[in-house]
């Protein structure tokens, strides 16, 4: 396998990334190659991006309530969950929640409301205000994750200081409509695009685990670089009672690992974020994304499911000798 890791080495660092057939292999590499694996990715990750480690953080700021049915999401239309369901949280809480985040090292703060597109106006400048106010009382960098937003409304957020809109693809085009039926791909490709053309940084990823192959898995991965997506979240399922999935156990540590690897190689210099399902998916391997090429991750709770302790995500840092990135 000689030429195969110098060449995927190469690929990535020229900036290039790998292609789609070498990034279909990385994801089929048996087990005992593992370290011959991470010793290219976390190479890569240092060339591009140092030690530095982002952590970001987010509030649930409307939770349930959804009219989307994808399968894997707790508070979707076809979840039976217990969850709690509210409509949008007060500007005051918003930011009440950012100055928690700064306190456990969050470097980027992120306001999540659930439903396929925020429309209603006063909801918009109830974020704008929250988003102005966390960047000039609270000094992180500011996020939404709204739905489908139009390109006037991201432009009015940007108005008030937001720094980036997230919204994932979740998966490939071809396994998208055993996940989602109630929207098609193309709004979500569509809302990407109208992000990045009214300015906005982008976060777009998916999730991993919810019984896509490793074609889909790549096919995400190349649809990502078409969109020039500025930083990658990576999802892995958490099958919560009451969901589609629940009980879904496809994801081994191992093949977590292979998937960050896969995403670092074929995005050398983008962000690479694990977030939701860590826990749960990597066990006592955590310590090894950052080697697989995460350069960041997401501290504190997720939208209904709870994180580890933040001074733990501290201190495995330090422990790597890694240090945190500052706003």
């Amino acid at each position: 396998m000689g030429n195969f890791w110098e060449k995927i080495r190469g690929d990535a660092m020229s900036g290039a990334g790998v292609g789609a057939a070498d990034a279909l292999e990385v994801l089929r590499l048996p087990r005992e190659v593992l370290w011959r694996l991470l010793d290219i990715t976390d190479a890569v990750r240092r060339h591009f991006k140092g030690d530095g480690i982002r952590l970001c953080s987010i509030v649930n700021a409307k939770s349930g309530l959804c009219s989307e049915d994808c399968s894997f999401c707790s508070q979707s239309s076809r979840s039976g969950a217990g969850i709690e369901k509210y409509s949008l949280i007060g500007e005051e809480e918003i930011v009440a929640s950012a100055r928690e985040a700064k306190s456990r090292g969050a470097r980027e703060f992120s306001i999540v409301a659930s439903g396929m597109a925020m429309r209603n106006r006063k909801e918009l400048v109830r974020v704008g205000n929250a988003v102005e106010r966390i960047r000039e009382e609270v000094w992180l960098e500011t996020c939404v994750s709204l739905g489908a937003l139009s390109a006037d409304n991201v432009a009015y957020l940007l108005s008030r200081g937001l720094r980036s809109v997230h919204h994932n693809l979740e998966t490939s085009r071809r396994f998208f409509p055993s996940m989602c039926t109630t929207h098609d791909y193309d709004e979500d490709v569509r809302a990407v695009r109208e992000a990045k053309a009214a300015g906005a940084l982008v976060c777009c990823g998916g999730i991993f685990g919810i019984g896509e192959s490793d074609e889909d898995r790549v096919e995400l991965a190349m649809t990502l670089r078409e969109l020039s997506v500025d930083s990658i979240p990576v999802n892995f399922l958490n099958p919560v009672p009451g969901t589609p999935l629940e009980g879904k156990w496809d994801l081994t540590p191992f093949a977590c690992l292979k998937i960050i690897a896969m995403m670092r190689l074929c995005h050398p210099a983008r962000e690479i974020i694990v977030c939701g399902g860590r826990e749960v998916n990597l066990r006592d391997l955590q310590p090894l994304m950052f080697a697989a090429g995460a350069t960041g991750t997401m501290a504190g709770n997720y939208l209904t499911t709870s994180g580890r302790p933040a001074e733990e995500d501290l201190q495995m840092i330090r422990d790597l000798g890694l240090s945190l990135r500052e706003p």
